[in-house]
Parts: C-alpha cells; sequence; structure tokens
C-alpha cells in the first residue's frame, strides 16, 4: 500500500514519525499530494512531539493527545449548518474552538522499559481523554526513575522545571494548578508520586497506579534494595541513579524527609490516589508508600483492585476510571 494511502487508512494517527519527517514529507510536492500536505497531516488528536531538551542536552520524545473530537468549528449560536449539510453540534460535539482556548492537563508517565508511545499502543488513553475532554502529556523518561540521578542527568528537573513551560508555551495546555495533574504507571507511578510531593505547586492531584520501582517515602526499603545484589547485578542504573544505600538518608532522593518539609511549610498539596491490584508482587512497596503518606498528614486514598496483577490490563482500566469518575475535569456536558 502507497504511503499515501495508509495515511487516509489510519485516521492520522502518525505516531511512527518524528515530526521533522512529517515536514519534509510535507514539504515534498513528489512525497504527497496537496490534499496530504503538512497542514492536514497536523489536523489529529495524538501526536508524537520532538524537541531539543536543555535540561537533558538531547531530542526528547513526547506523546500529546488533545480532545479534539468534542470540538466544532461551526458555533451553534451563529451558523445554521456545518459540513454535508448537518446542524452544527452534529455527532454528539457541544464546544466551539476558540483562539486560546486552554486545556486541562494529565501528564501520564510510562512504565519501566517502556517509552511515550507504548502507553497509547496498549491502552485506550487517547480514547478516555477524548471523552473527557482533556489533554494528556507522555514524555519519554527512559529508564531513569524519574530522578535528578546522581551520574548526573537531571529528569526530575526536566520533568518539573522544563517540560511545564514548553507544553504550555507550545500547546493549548492550562498554566492553573487546579488544571494540572500528574499520572504514572508502574515506574512511572513512583514518578509521579515523587513529582508530586517535590513540586505541589504545579499539580494538585497525583495518581501513583502500581508504582514500585524507584522514588519512595520509605527509606528503610530503598536503602535495603541499594544494598542488596538484584539492582546492581540486574539493573546497575538503579544504584548509578539512587547512589549508596549509607549514604540515602537526607540525601536529594530521601523523599520522606522532602515530603514532610513540604507538609510543614503549610503550601498547599497534592490529594494523592494510590491503586494497586491485589495480585501485584509490589503490592507490599505501594502500601509502604500509602502508608508513610498517611502518617504525614497528606489526604490519599488507597485503592486496592482485586484479582488484577502488575499487566497493562490493570493499568488501562485504571487510567480509565481516573479519566473517567476521580480527577475533576471539566467534561463534556458539564460547565
Amino acid at each position: 500500500m502507497e504511503f499515501r494511502s495508509v495515511l487516509r487508512h489510519i485516521s492520522l494517527h502518525v505516531t511512527d514519525f518524528t515530526a521533522g519527517e512529517l515536514f519534509r514529507l510535507g514539504r515534498d510536492g513528489e512525497s504527497l499530494p496537496p490534499e496530504m500536505q503538512i497542514r492536514e497531516v497536523w489536523n489529529m488528536s495524538l501526536m508524537r512531539f520532538n524537541y531539543r531538551s536543555s535540561v537533558l542536552g538531547k531530542y526528547v520524545d513526547i506523546s500529546i493527545v488533545l480532545p479534539t473530537d468534542g470540538y466544532d468549528f461551526y458555533d451553534p449560536e451563529k451558523e445554521k449548518y456545518g459540513l454535508h449539510g448537518e446542524a452544527p453540534g452534529h455527532q454528539g460535539k457541544k464546544r466551539v474552538y476558540h483562539p486560546g482556548m486552554k486545556f486541562q492537563t494529565v501528564y501520564l508517565i510510562h512504565g519501566g522499559g517502556d517509552d511515550d508511545s507504548l502507553t497509547y499502543r496498549y491502552t485506550n488513553a487517547e480514547r478516555y481523554a477524548q471523552e473527557n475532554n482533556v489533554m494528556l502529556v507522555t514524555p519519554d523518561v527512559a529508564n531513569s526513575f524519574g530522578v535528578d540521578a546522581d551520574y548526573g542527568v537531571k529528569y526530575q528537573t526536566f520533568l518539573a522545571k522544563e517540560l511545564p513551560v514548553v507544553i504550555q508555551s507550545l500547546f493549548p495546555s492550562s498554566p492553573e494548578r487546579e488544571d494540572n495533574f500528574i499520572m504514572g504507571y508502574a515506574m512511572g507511578g513512583n514518578v509521579a508520586l515523587g513529582t508530586a510531593i517535590m513540586h505541589p505547586e504545579l499539580f494538585c492531584v497525583c495518581v501513583d497506579i502500581s508504582g514500585g520501582i524507584g522514588m519512595t517515602l520509605d527509606n528503610e526499603v530503598m536503602k535495603e534494595e541499594l544494598s542488596g545484589s538484584h539492582f546492581k547485578n540486574f539493573m546497575p542504573v538503579y544504584n548509578s541513579s539512587f547512589g549508596e544505600a549509607d549514604e540515602y538518608d537526607g540525601s536529594a532522593h530521601d523523599l520522606y524527609a522532602i515530603a514532610k518539609m513540604k507538609r510543614e511549610s503549610k503550601e498547599p498539596l497534592a490529594r494523592f490516589y494510590v491503586c494497586c491490584g491485589s495480585e501485584e508482587f509490589i503490592r507490599y512497596r505501594v502500601e509502604k508508600d500509602v502508608d508513610k503518606l498517611k502518617e504525614l498528614g497528606y489526604e490519599v486514598d488507597y485503592i486496592l483492585a482485586e484479582g488484577y496483577t502488575h499487566d497493562f490490563r490493570m493499568w488501562d482500566e485504571y487510567i480509565r476510571i481516573m479519566l473517567d469518575e476521580i480527577l475533576p475535569l471539566k467534561r463534556f456536558g458539564q460547565n
């Protein structure tokens, strides 16, 4: 099948191409006919944005969902008919595009060993975002655990300082704290947990789904992991990121100490939802984080998903539940 035909048959879900590749294809009249050039390719709800991060010193892929399915160009108060003679607001569309519009935004962090694209290939997160009128942002954070690693790469600075500024500058993402949320699954759950604790000024709600590796509020668990042989033998980047066990307490990675300091500062804190499957092998670790949050006086709800284990069936379902039911989103049909 020719490339132009492929584009027509995949509803412009072009995550296999970088922005640069799409731009070159769109400019090349021999590659694409006029009706398929770049202005049409970018008319999509799921895109993969690539830019050079100043903090990381490299190009980074970011998957972004915009809930365009719920919007229309035609204003029912001003236009009598839409395309093909249909009434404005056809197919249940109730909102109208306007310059300067902003979306509530969920930063959705992928798991260890994954990248930003896998989230949308293995779950229905894009559909859930469309149905709930919310923008999703999934950066590729590699196997970084979302920290400013001891070996020098600063993924926490990227996530908390650079990325929100880039997203709010280039895309219609609301800068208001009450419109921003962070959620992650597996390793990404711990990234979300740690980022929301260290930077409560950024997010009003944090969702940790199956977060069983990386940042934790339980220092004894972390020190046991750092001093043991498992990570040293099978994932040496763990110790390279967090340092040695005997230097952990009071370090920049001591999440309990940071959480305690933030709690005592009286500044607004995120609300936490922590989810774990009843059959997950990391359940004990997740529940220790819940206990520590409660001990410090954080607002946290723990959801134990009976019968679920550590896989995408769990993560897809609880991404859906959080977007459909839990997060305070401005859903279609609501004011």
